[in-house]
């Protein structure tokens, strides 16, 4: 069993992406051999008559991931099956104005703080921080305009891996109610060897607090195609962290044996989400974060998921100290999706690496504070395969 580390410092790998930038034609093809391409095309304009562009990295296998500039929300991830066959394997929309109106963060980018801060506010430095209360007495995912609802800057780059995007923003002092002004970098990465990789970096003029994730919906069989009762998960972690009934962390690292969080040895999850445990009441489901075993601060693997019918596997390997597994429990059929589908409750589901929620007022839990000089980074692979024909 791994300590937890609350002093851990805040800077850790990162990709090496050989940055050239390109300019900003319609298609951006790599520049050495093997290193896919980048197609840029208008997307729409938001409310407020800003351009968004959707972005396709493309590899030399074929695979492709495709995201707008709106929330750096990833749209689709098309991936083959054990027969070869692409398909999209999250959840999205076909309009912009439905991302903007309706999303449930599908594919977005989230800061400034990823999951929730109890009783939206917390304290730094003796001076307490107001937040918006965006989810019942909590804020949750950075406040009523978090990252996923701002236009990013997007720049492609060169990589000799695959294909690769960087995108920009920054967040004024004082937005959503966080001190600092914090300047933010996402490297979105598509390597030959069907990886996703996100990169995150950020620094601040003011100590402030950052956790910053991404939050796809998975359904490894293709979206539109039901529910994911029958993928098999597996998290790297003999821990999780009890919640609520807020949802907000009670500060407690509980072990994971003999209860419906137990996947260290893999299980379908939908084997235990209708237990009667009390934490799945409070979140209708898996709306938990668990402690990853990890030693030191490089990758590590996170998780594993297997879906039979396709033979698709997704390993999730991160710097970050936890996972959010949330099993699309808030899904109602009141969305439809790029596929032509109403999506219901479990038919997507997260994996979302970061620190802690409520990590601001829980001193025991690793510490999510930046510092003037100090620089956030921080990794995140999501590899495909597949299982043998």
């Amino acid at each position: 069993m791994t300590p937890i580390e609350p002093n851990r410092s805040r800077t850790w790998h990162r990709s090496v992406l050989g940055a050239a930038v390109l300019g900003m034609g319609v298609l951006l093809t790599g520049t050495s051999a093997g290193a896919g391409s980048v197609d840029k095309t208008p997307f729409g304009n938001t409310q407020d008559g800003k351009a968004v562009d959707l972005y396709t990295l493309t590899n030399d296998r074929g695979a492709s991931v495709k995201f707008i500039a709106y929330g750096g929300i990833i749209t689709a991830i098309n991936v083959p099956d054990r027969w070869g066959k692409l398909d999209n394997v999250v959840l999205g929309f076909k309009e912009l104005a439905d991302y903007e109106s309706m999303n449930p963060y599908f594919g977005a980018l989230i800061g400034r703080y990823g999951n929730r801060i109890g009783g939206a506010k917390f304290t730094l430095d003796r001076t307490q921080y107001q937040l918006a209360a965006n989810n019942g007495p909590n804020s949750l995912h950075g406040g009523t305009k978090g990252f996923d609802k701002v236009v990013w800057a997007v720049e492609p780059l060169s990589s000799v891996s695959g294909a690769a995007a960087r995108l920009n923003y920054t967040s004024k002092d004082g937005e959503e109610g966080y001190p600092g002004t914090l300047t933010v970098q996402v490297v979105y990465s598509l390597t030959n060897d069907n990886e996703l990789r996100i990169d995150y970096e950020a620094t601040t003029d003011k100590p402030t607090v950052v956790n910053l994730t991404s939050h796809s919906y998975f359904n490894l069989a293709g979206d539109g195609t039901g529910g994911i009762d029958d993928h098999i998960l597996t998290i790297n972690a003999d821990r999780f962290t009890p919640v609520d009934a807020t949802l907000i962390p009670t500060g407690q690292l509980a072990s994971v044996t003999a209860t419906p969080f137990d996947f260290r040895q893999g299980a379908p999850i939908g084997a235990r989400i209708r237990s009667n445990d009390p934490q799945m009441a409070y979140g209708r489901g898996y709306d938990h974060n668990f402690v990853l075993n990890r030693s030191g601060g490089g990758l590590s693997l996170a998780a594993r998921v297997y879906e039979p019918r396709s033979g698709r596997i997704m390993e999730i390997s991160t710097t970050e100290p936890g996972v959010q597994f949330y099993s699309g429990n808030f899904l109602d059929s009141t969305l439809v999706g790029a596929a032509g589908q109403q999506y219901r409750q479990t038919d997507g589901f997260c994996l979302e690496t970061q620190h802690f929620p409520d990590s601001p007022n829980k001193p025991s839990f690793p510490t999510t504070v930046l510092k003037p000089g100090e620089t956030l980074k921080s990794t995140t692979i999501h590899k495909f395969s597949t299982d043998a024909s």
